[in-house]
């Protein structure tokens, strides 16, 4: 396999591939395009193009030399270098140089390197299997002008045909739309008698119901015996308070204190000052909460006396 193979393989996958020591071939994607000339369509491509500025190695080359002909980075150097001389050597004897699927290389009478790309080599990988397409002419034919041209010669005529009525379809129509009306007024009548009785039969209906709900009797065999409770109600404007407490539920608990000591103890509710009152009793004169009051003073040297009414 030549130098030449290698670098078009590399053009396939690269944009730039570098001859070390002779030039850079590089690749310029173009779209699709219309030759009116040839009057065809081509495929996109990648138009190879050289530039003899480029010659330094940039290892891309060999490496794949290397790689493909399982040799070792240095001979495939070598083998460029001497690809290269070659070139140079048949291009000083004013010999052109051809290279396959890149194209050929001459010198100018000012000795410049000039380059000639190959046309019909595609790189581009996405427009494989790809080729151009001849565009075919569309040939219209203009019926119309041809059918107004055979109206002309042949015109057509329309004639629209007489039919002639008889008598008797005339008589046999009036017949049964007279029929029709008069089955149409005869349901009419049907429908509004159907309605009108069914309308008195609802009434009666109606009527027997609300005489038996009249009539009906709701008797209890069994009647529930009366319950009768006595309740003692104290009154009175003057109370013995037996403790106020901030938590309510320690004032339920101190009712049911007194209450087990013979107290008719009760909760008051709540003071001006957020406390929940409990009192030994409530009485209506000062002479019975005054007695009450000593007995508390007993056990209970914070009682004390609330007028108040509640």
């Amino acid at each position: 396999m030549t130098i030449a193979t290698h670098i078009s393989d590399l053009l396939y996958r690269y944009e730039c591939v570098i001859l070390p020591g002779f030039g850079a071939f590089l690749t310029q994607r173009e779209p699709a395009r219309y030759n009116e000339d040839s009057q065809a369509f081509f495929p996109p491509k990648k138009r190879i193009s050289f530039n003899a500025q480029l010659v330094k190695n940039d290892g891309l080359l060999a490496n794949y030399i290397a790689d493909v002909s399982q040799i070792s980075y240095s001979e495939a150097v070598y083998k460029i270098g001497e690809f290269v001389q070659k070139l140079n050597s048949q291009l000083e004897k004013k010999q052109p140089v051809s290279l396959e699927n890149l194209g050929s290389f001459s010198l100018s009478t000012e000795g410049n390197l000039q380059f000639e790309p190959v046309k019909v080599h595609n790189f581009l990988t996405e427009a494989f299997g790809l080729s151009e397409v001849p565009a075919i002419g569309v040939q219209r034919e203009i019926y119309k002008k041809q059918v107004e041209a055979l109206e002309e010669k042949a015109p057509i005529l329309f004639t629209p045909e007489r039919r002639q009525t008889s008598p008797y379809w005339k008589y046999a129509a009036i017949g049964l739309i007279a029929l029709g009306l008069s089955g149409f007024a005869g349901l009419n009548i049907y429908s509004n008698q159907v309605t009108e009785h069914n309308v008195a039969e609802q009434q009666v209906a109606e009527s027997q119901l609300q005489q038996q709900i009249q009539q009906a009797t709701f008797v209890i065999d069994n009647p529930l015996p009366e319950i009768t409770f006595k309740v003692t109600k104290q009154e009175g404007n003057y109370h013995i308070v037996a403790g106020a407490f901030r938590v309510e539920e320690n004032a339920h608990q101190k009712v049911t204190e007194l209450k087990a000591e013979g107290f008719k103890a009760r909760y008051i509710g709540v003071n001006k000052f957020g406390l929940h009152q409990v009192v030994y009793g409530s009485f209506p004169t000062r002479p019975e909460a005054m007695d009450m009051l000593w007995k508390a003073k007993k056990t209970n040297e914070g009682a004390w006396m609330l007028v108040q009414e509640l």
